[in-house]
């Protein structure tokens, strides 16, 4: 795939259709899709009165949050392997 070439890719998040569109192959971008999906339908299960908006911000602060400790996590492993290989 070049740079110029980009997929279109139709998928349902929270009984929405989206056109993403994107240097992804359909499955990444599926998957993705799906993970959000999950996670709205995690968070609407502990509070149903949110409206979409309020789950959406709700959906991306959390999943941040996941981000930002993985990320921590690989820094702070990939320190404990560079001490082992001194």
């Amino acid at each position: 795939m070049t740079q110029n070439d980009k997929t279109r890719t139709t998928v349902e998040i929270h009984n929405k259709s989206y056109t993403i569109v994107g240097h992804e192959n359909a499955h990444h971008v599926r998957l993705v899709a799906s993970l959000v999906d999950q996670k709205m339908n995690e968070i609407e299960k502990m509070d149903n009165t949110l409206g979409t908006t309020r789950l959406a911000v709700l959906t991306a602060i959390n999943t941040m949050n996941d981000y930002l400790k993985l990320k921590e996590d690989y820094a702070a492993l990939l320190g404990s392997m560079k001490k082992k290989e001194d």
